[in-house]
């Protein structure tokens, strides 16, 4: 018969086998292959916090501003934008247009959008002073870089991240600003910004005339633009350098075609039509999947990309992130096949 102290060992060392084993497995579904990296699935980019509604006023016609207060609030400089996460669970971005020495509060301004997709309508009928409201942020992706000269283009709304850099113009810059708007009443921060450039600002109401407003634009200077995607497109065919900052995904140029998905941890292969998106094939078989703003800009859906090439439509990623990552709420595929870390 065995001894008692070698069944003793054997059965210590076969238990602490099957526990290397589970450890093994749990790390990686599909050992013996070797494991995958960690995914990126549903981690968002920034922390969030928690402000309330100071204060809420209309600062045009179908514009409201609101002052966010907090403690010891991240700094941001001109150009950058929050997250709003509203009451809904919808995300929403709208940039920054107060003071960004003020480590007290964050301002930002919203026009209500009638055929919208509810988050403007959210903001104006249904946030309250008082409120406390989720913010995440900020972000820059639309800088005021060192230049000899500047000509802004705002159309609307699109005004808001234009006022602080404005505010940051050294004095004695040269610049130039054409603000377009349906009528003078619905433009917001008119006052202020006509002051802020006496002789230096063109306002219109109703379209402009690129070619006429912008006809004598000093060689070098850099060029930025934010409002409807008809004037950005128009400034951008007449300025191809020119810095853009847009809060809807680019428009779909119409040639979309399906193409076959592979979700390579859940070992399943699926097909994502030419008029549907990548995020909603994925929730038909993961429901779980995280995802937030539908539009391309808060990162919360980000995937890592294991084969294929992505025809990347965000307005978030970093070239250095889109090697090897898409955003699926909004990307596609430009190959016949993608792989994905899920």
């Amino acid at each position: 018969m065995p001894k008692p102290l070698t069944v003793a060992v054997l059965a210590g060392a076969a238990l602490l086998t099957r526990r290397a084993l589970r450890r093994r497995v749990s790390a990686s579904p599909l050992w013996p292959l070797p494991a995958l990296d960690p995914p990126t699935s549903g981690r968002p980019r920034s922390r969030a916090l928690k402000l309330r509604v100071a204060a809420k006023e209309t600062v045009a016609d179908g514009v409201v501003q609101l002052r966010l207060e907090g403690r010891d609030l991240p700094r941001w400089e001109a150009g950058a934008h929050i997250d709003l996460v509203l009451p809904s669970g919808l995300v929403r971005q709208y940039s920054l247009c107060g003071d960004p020495t003020d480590s007290s509060s964050y301002t930002v301004a919203t026009r209500l959008v009638e055929d919208g997709r509810g988050g403007s309508r959210e903001v104006h009928e249904q946030v309250r002073v008082g409120a406390e409201l989720e913010v995440r942020g900020p972000r820059n992706r639309f800088p005021l870089v060192e230049a000899a000269s500047y000509v802004f283009v705002a159309g609307g709304i699109g005004i808001t991240p234009v006022l602080p850099m404005l505010r940051a113009l050294p004095e004695g810059t040269d610049w130039r600003l054409l603000y377009a708007g349906r009528t003078r009443e619905s433009m917001p921060f008119l006052a202020e910004i006509e002051e802020l450039g006496a002789g230096r600002v063109t306002v219109v109401a109703g379209l402009p005339d690129l070619e006429g407003q912008l006809a004598d634009v000093p060689e070098g200077a850099v060029v930025y633009c934010c409002g409807p995607e008809g004037l950005m497109a128009a400034v951008a065919e007449r300025f191809p350098e020119v810095r853009l900052e847009r809060f809807a995904p680019r428009a779909s140029t119409g040639d979309d075609t399906a193409f076959e998905l592979e979700l390579r941890r859940s070992g399943r292969t699926l097909t994502v039509p030419a008029d549907s998106t990548v995020l909603a094939a994925v929730r038909v078989e993961l429901p779980n999947t995280l995802y937030s703003c539908e539009q391309g800009f808060c990162g919360t859906c980000q995937q890592r990309v294991l084969e294929g090439e992505v025809d990347h439509r965000d307005e978030l990623l970093t070239d250095a992130e889109r090697a090897d990552s898409m955003l699926i709420c909004v990307s596609r595929a430009r190959s016949v096949r993608l792989v994905l870390d899920l």
